[in-house]
């Protein structure tokens, strides 16, 4: 998979921009708040629908303007697809060969992005919400039908939420509406439980195997799902629900005088693990930087076993936050391998680590010009 055009309007600092790709590392070289990030979002945006820095859409339309856009052409195998992304005060409209997808499902995947910016060497010690949103970044991008279950799961919390809060109110009473509502979110949240254990399970498989490299085999690293609903050790869906309503029944009279819906994936968490010790509340912060790494990393073969295509790394100032060991095993994975965006205020740090050939954009205040 690769990225061979972007182009933006009004989007951030950028009123317009156009730019041509043709190699697989692309480097966007200036000092702090020239633009750099804001090419990155926009790439991450485009395949995502939404930035990775704001949940507010407007902060990504130019400080004067109604609406950005940003579109790019991927190429996948024989094929190049144009995508497109409209952001309006109204909302956001995608296209796929110039077609519009009404469905956030039908756009999410036809282009994979793997973002690593410092914050993420925060995935390992940083909130349980980091995680979840880790997990249904990657897994929606990978799996349309994860999406859609994750959707409906969302949308059912929502309404049981508002119905506790009524109950407690005294504002409903109708205990047959609840347990419908509870039906209804154990059938969703089942599916993104079950979706949840198998992909954790892969994404050690390849972690694992990373991290034994970088530390030299002597640490093990292994993943595992935490959820509220006691379930490990099957993936059996009908024994997942019949698990998920007897968790639900037993914090029932807790939810109704809390207002809120207590057990499910909304509250679990990854627990990451070296030679069985927990890394969170126990690792060195070396041990939790190399584990955030082999994690981030292992999504590139992972995202190539699901889809049969590697996707578009980005690497938003990250080296600059790693030794030089954890540099050179990031250059190694990504080598010859995906098309990778970088960002830095320098080079010195690549100079003698890198062996290929990158394209250098300069960027100073919005304005991007390519290096010789």
């Amino acid at each position: 998979m690769l990225l061979t055009n972007l182009q933006l309007k009004q989007f951030r600092n950028y009123t317009e921009l156009s730019l041509d790709f043709s190699k697989k590392l692309v480097i966007f070289l200036g000092n702090n708040a020239q633009g750099k990030t804001n090419i990155l979002e926009s790439i991450f945006a485009l395949a995502m629908t939404r930035s990775h820095r704001t949940t507010n859409e407007q902060e990504l339309i130019h400080w004067d303007c109604t609406e950005a856009y940003v579109a790019g052409e991927v190429k996948r195998g024989h094929q190049q697809i144009p995508l497109e992304l409209f952001l309006t005060k109204k909302g956001r409209k995608t296209k796929v060969n110039h077609i519009e997808q009404k469905k956030l499902s039908s756009y999410i995947g036809q282009l994979n992005v793997i973002l690593f910016a410092p914050e993420d060497l925060s995935l390992v010690k940083g909130s349980p919400q980091l995680r979840r949103k880790f997990l249904d970044m990657e897994i929606g991008q990978m799996n349309a039908v994860y999406l859609y279950d994750l959707q409906q799961y969302q949308k059912i919390l929502k309404q049981r939420n508002q119905y506790l809060k009524q109950m407690a109110e005294q504002k409903a009473t109708d205990e047959l509406y609840l347990s419908i509502l509870t039906e209804q979110l154990v059938e969703a949240g089942s599916k993104v439980l079950l979706t949840r254990q198998r992909f954790a399970q892969r994404l050690e498989n390849w972690a694992n195997q990373l991290h034994q490299k970088i530390s030299q085999s002597k640490e093990t690293l292994t993943i595992h799902y935490s959820s509220t609903v006691d379930f490990e050790g099957t993936d059996d869906l009908a024994i997942i629900q019949e698990k998920y309503q007897q968790a639900l029944a037993k914090v029932k009279d807790k939810e109704k005088y809390r207002q809120m819906t207590l057990v499910g994936p909304h509250r679990d968490d990854l627990a990451f693990f070296i030679n069985e010790k927990n890394v969170q509340n126990f690792g060195s912060q070396g041990q939790q930087r190399t584990t955030a790494l082999s994690v981030k990393l292992a999504e590139i073969d992972l995202m190539h076993e699901e889809t049969g295509e590697y996707p578009i790394l980005l690497l938003d100032d990250v080296m600059s936050e790693l030794d030089d060991v954890r540099q050179m095993h990031l250059l190694e994975a990504i080598e010859n391998k995906v098309q990778t965006f970088l960002t830095t205020t320098t080079l010195e740090h690549l100079k003698n680590k890198m062996t290929v050939e990158p394209e250098i954009y300069y960027v100073d205040q919005g304005k991007i010009i390519k290096g010789a």
